[in-house]
């Protein structure tokens, strides 16, 4: 028995004289350390995950087991991505083009998808004869994308030892910036990764995704390099550093065109991995794929495919500390063998290498020498060594600008992520999965109840420290405000704040007033909220300190299968049954008020619990739709589940509801700023439940009113 969790109290036990000796002897015996609730619970997700995978690679013992496993590999991200795009015309053109030593460059234009156009940059051997073998470079999270100084050096030296590169700006970068800030060429976001992000999250509720999006740009890249002229369409290669070294990942998986490819520095690490660093490996949104833990789906898959052909992995020894988590490197050559082994089977040892640099994360000499010998090895067949590289001079960006004015959007008006996603067809199901199911909600057990840590008095009644246990692992802290005299005629009160249940709970403040008044109210915390804020994971105060973002265990949450949406719905749910357990609570109409961020997982636990008998949302968002809709909006991921709007919007949820009244309170569009309430009303039109209120109120009287 753990006596500092107190799990030999009875419900609604008073401290005993004995427990508070504990008290006073062990700093803290009353609380757990609530900060390791959530991260727990996704280890427990990630190593039933890896368990799942390593099973199914177990079984790869011959060349027809690792052939299906490859076609599994294809078909699964696939499906996790969105599903494959159909093939429309690139419509090609040169832009203008220039002359150095050793090569040439074309500026290119095509469309990977109608009117949504690439910049490249085309870099032709002036020495040599064709065809020749080609290179498809990918850049990492550069502003100026192809422009950018280590990538621009290894291209001219890339065509200098005969091989035909093509270069390409990734979404969000170089000349394909969408959110750019007044010059036009530089992003209002702040940074490359950040743009992903953005259309990322909208892709997210219409059944798209970024990977989606980003991979389909380097297959239809590989299409015109594959397609011109001086191209040997027998020997491509793909190559690219960081975020580049990544989406050569995903063409590794998706296209077998590829006769070679050298991933430098991509994100080779697992998230469900042995020794699970919560929130474990996350990244942007092109890295992150939901619902792949459930599947035994991992980043490593990616590249069984590309077996037995040739493939280096290089990597920076320095990025688990600086860039990646602090398994990076122990990881990645963890699954390195796993793949080693398939190689093997295949007969084909040699063609997979593993190769790092002590350098930090970036495009270094050492590792454009890699590339340069692993291609002439593998592309033409040559065995002498690369030791020196060829003399390159990187230009001025505007150089290599394929538009005058160095923004495709401006200069073509094409389509932008959002304005895609915006047309994309959402058409709603005739039988909506069960909202449960859509969120991985787990129903309170029988008999949920509190468990009363301390009660202590206060000026106007009682106040209680309690937890519940709302799943494993995973107990939710909260505030018991007591009045001193029960009249159950009264209404109770279960309330969520983005600021924690240790907001607002003093003297004078909203609960006690409201307790004051007749009125119980428990104020709870949710995961990754309050004292069930996640702790700092291991490694790099780099790495740990940005990975400790909501955003980041939201990723991990939807990743394995169990979107944080759901979970805190979940802990509400158990809030809720908690409450009514209470003898001081029993028989009482129970209201749910939320404010801001959290009113979509209060609004989603009043519609699977008909025992909560109205609502209060303060500073909620009007519509999923509305995000999706806007070019500029504040939404984190933690609210959001992937192809929810084929299922449902909030409007609809709130008129579910009905008879139970529903006050919405300061309604906020997709931007996070206040709504005119005629808007608002005409958005919930058909539910007539709803009370439209102009401001988000949090105090006594909007409460009461």
């Amino acid at each position: 028995m753990n006596r500092r969790h107190f799990f030999c109290l009875p419900a609604f036990a008073v401290i005993t004289a004995q427990s508070r000796l504990l008290e006073d002897t062990v700093p803290g015996a009353l609380y757990r350390d609530y900060s390791r609730c959530l991260p727990d619970y996704l280890g427990d997700l990630a190593a039933r995950a890896e368990r799942l995978r390593n099973a199914e690679l177990a079984k790869l013992t011959t060349a027809a087991a690792i052939r299906g496993r490859q076609r599994w590999v294809r078909e699964t991200f696939w499906k996790l991505a969105g599903g494959m795009p159909e093939r429309t015309p690139l419509n090609t053109r040169t832009t203008g083009s220039f002359a150095r030593e050793g090569y040439r460059v074309e500026k290119l234009v095509y469309e990977s998808r109608p009117n949504f156009h690439v910049s490249a940059n085309l870099y032709i051997p002036t020495a040599g004869r064709p065809p020749f073998p080609g290179v498809l470079f990918q850049m990492g999270h550069s502003p100026n994308g192809k422009a950018f100084d280590g990538y621009q050096r290894c291209c001219q030296a890339l065509a200098k030892l005969g091989f035909l590169v093509l270069a390409f700006d990734p979404m969000g970068q170089g000349e394909r910036i969408y959110y750019p800030d007044a010059s036009g060429t530089r992003s209002r976001l702040g940074a490359a990764w950040e743009e992903h992000n953005m259309a990322g999250k909208q892709m997210l509720l219409a059944g798209d995704t970024c990977p989606r999006l980003q991979v389909w740009d380097a297959v239809r890249s590989l299409d015109c390099l594959a397609s011109h002229p001086l191209a040997d369409p027998q020997r491509l290669g793909s190559t690219g550093q960081s975020g580049g070294g990544t989406t050569t990942m995903l063409l590794t998986c998706v296209d077998d065109r590829l006769a070679a490819a050298v991933v430098v520095s991509g994100n080779t690490e697992n998230l469900a991995s042995a020794s699970f660093n919560a929130p474990g490996s996350t990244d942007d949104a092109e890295q992150n794929f939901p619902g792949a833990g459930p599947l035994g789906f991992d980043r490593w898959d990616l590249l069984f495919p590309m077996a037995p052909k040739p493939l280096l992995v290089s990597v920076s020894d320095k990025d688990f500390l600086n860039t990646y988590s602090a398994q990076y490197i122990t990881n990645g050559r963890q699954e390195y063998q796993k793949l080693r082994k398939v190689y093997q089977i295949l007969g084909h040892a040699n063609h997979l290498a593993w190769a790092s640099t002590p350098l930090p994360h970036g495009m270094t000499y050492d590792l454009r020498l890699q590339i340069y010998n692993w291609f002439t090895r593998w592309l033409k067949d040559e065995t002498s060594r690369i030791e020196v590289e060829p003399s390159t001079a990187p230009e001025r960006e505007q150089t290599l600008w394929v538009c005058d004015s160095g923004n495709l959007m401006r200069s073509f008006h094409g389509e932008t992520p959002m304005t895609q996603n915006r047309k994309r067809t959402v058409t709603r199901v005739k039988q909506p999965a069960a909202l449960d199911h859509l969120l991985g909600i787990r129903r309170p057990a029988p008999g949920t109840q509190f468990t009363i840590l301390r009660r202590v008095p206060s000026l106007e009644g009682e106040i209680e420290s309690v937890e519940v246990l709302s799943e494993a692992k995973v107990w939710v802290p909260a505030w018991l405000f007591l009045p001193k005299t029960p009249d159950r005629s009264k209404q109770a009160f279960l309330v969520v704040d983005p600021g924690g249940h240790n907001a607002r709970w003093h003297e004078g403040m909203v609960y006690q007033t409201l307790a004051a008044k007749g009125h119980p109210v428990c104020s709870t915390d949710v995961r990754g909220v309050g004292d069930l804020r996640p702790e700092f994971g291991r490694g790099h105060p780099r790495y740990a300190e940005s990975h400790n973002a909501e955003d980041h265990y939201a990723w991990a949450s939807l990743i394995l299968g169990k979107p944080l949406l759901g979970q805190r719905v979940t802990d509400l749910l158990a809030a809720a049954a908690a409450l009514r357990a209470h003898p001081a609570l029993s028989g009482r109409r129970l209201v749910l008020a939320a404010m801001g961020r959290m009113t979509i997982p209060a609004l989603f636990a009043a519609a699977l619990d008909s025992r909560i008998d109205a609502l209060y949302l303060a500073g909620g968002l009007v519509s999923y739709q509305s995000l999706v809709d806007a070019e500029d909006f504040v939404c984190p991921v933690a609210n959001l589940v992937p192809d929810l709007l084929r299922h449902l919007d909030l409007p609809g949820i709130v008129a579910s509801l009905a008879p139970r009244r529903v006050v919405l309170a300061g309604t906020v569009g997709a931007d996070d700023k206040k709504l005119d309430p005629a808007l608002v009303r005409k958005t919930y039109a058909e539910a007539a439940n709803v009370q439209v209120l102009p401001d988000a109120r949090w105090d006594v009287n909007a409460f009461l009113a």
